[in-house]
């Protein structure tokens, strides 16, 4: 993989029939996949988008496939926990917690129907607001009503917590008049019907939004834009047997060859999908420890041997981090055939 293409072992007759009898049952569990599908906006609205993708699946797999909405991406990363979903659609923060707290794996990244190598978060005003960069949102926190994304969006609210926020010493909790945490699409229609003054979206947002609402997105000026973010990446259950998950790799790695493949994708923004696995998240792991660590560098409740203390614990959990990532990058480097006789 690299940052788009990073990658995943005669009894009696009575107890014979028990364990025929629990292999059927099991079966029959597996007979229904539950694919979680994050909440970027509506499930109103994603569930048009979702349906052919899913009954393409089920007919390819063999399987029914029945999605999960939920109404933030807590809920989806709950339901992966206790084995209410096989399989999800996140986004890398809330992917992380997927692998975390859990049991996930992720399997496969999203490819962009546009070419893209990933996205970008965004910080979004009106189109007349006075506030043009962010260090007029900096300066006027304190005047202004902010649009948070979820707290597991990468793009939403880790990205620009970071970059933004961290970065320039500004707690986003308390800094503003009042704070929203919203869906992608809440949060560009309230800046558009100046409901908000300011409010975090991402690019993949602003593309779908000006397809479903041009004039809506026409009300939007984009302030600050991030640097890259991986492409959203596939994540089943760490416990699914493998039997399905063969049908699923096999499924989604081959999915979107012909034309009729590709018109379903297209509403979802995806020409098809590349094999990933953990490693994807290394970058996402390392944001995350920096925004951790300047926020417990600037917290006055810890004493100062407590601040050093957790301090060098992140920097060592950073240098682990970096030198996974450079063993990553190593593999990638070296010619196929090297790699392969290393293996």
């Amino acid at each position: 993989m690299s940052l788009a293409s990073f990658r995943r072992l005669s009894l009696p007759l009575i107890a014979g029939i028990g364990l025929a009898a629990s292999a059927q049952l099991a079966a029959a569990e597996t007979e229904t996949l539950k694919f979680g599908i994050i909440s970027t906006e509506a499930s109103q609205n994603l569930a048009p988008l979702w349906d052919p993708f899913l009954a393409d699946m089920s007919e390819q797999i063999g399987m029914e496939v029945e999605p999960f909405f939920a109404t933030d991406y807590a809920a989806v990363i709950q339901a992966m926990r206790f084995d209410q979903i096989d399989l999800a659609w996140y986004g890398n923060k809330s992917a992380m917690e997927a692998v975390d707290r859990a049991d996930g794996e992720i399997f496969a990244q999203t490819v962009a129907a546009n070419g893209a190598p990933g996205y970008w978060s965004l910080m979004i005003t009106h189109k007349d607001s006075d506030i043009e960069s962010v260090d007029d949102v900096l300066a006027n926190a304190s005047e202004l009503v902010f649009g948070n994304g979820d707290p597991n969006s990468t793009s939403g609210y880790l990205v620009p917590g970071y970059y933004v926020f961290a970065k320039n010493g500004v707690d986003a909790s308390s800094a503003f008049k009042r704070t929203l945490n919203s869906s992608h699409e809440t949060n560009a229609l309230a800046v558009a019907n100046q409901q908000v003054d300011v409010a975090t979206f991402n690019t993949e947002g602003m593309e779908r939004l000006e397809v479903t609402a041009p004039d809506k997105a026409e009300q939007l000026r984009v302030i600050w834009k991030s640097p890259l973010i991986p492409s959203d990446p596939l994540v089943w259950r760490g416990d699914l047997d493998d039997a399905t998950k063969e049908k699923l790799r096999e499924f989604f790695l081959n999915y979107g060859d012909d034309a009729e493949e590709q018109q379903i994708l297209e509403p979802l923004q995806w020409s098809g999908f590349d094999a990933s696995d953990n490693d994807q998240l290394l970058p996402i792991r390392q944001l995350a420890l920096f925004k951790e660590r300047s926020e417990v560098a600037k917290d006055e409740s810890l004493d100062e041997g407590d601040r050093e203390t957790r301090l060098a614990e992140i920097d060592s959990q950073l240098d682990d981090l970096d030198a996974r990532m450079k063993e990553v990058q190593a593999a990638e480097a070296m010619p196929e055939d090297a790699a392969t006789n290393a293996g």
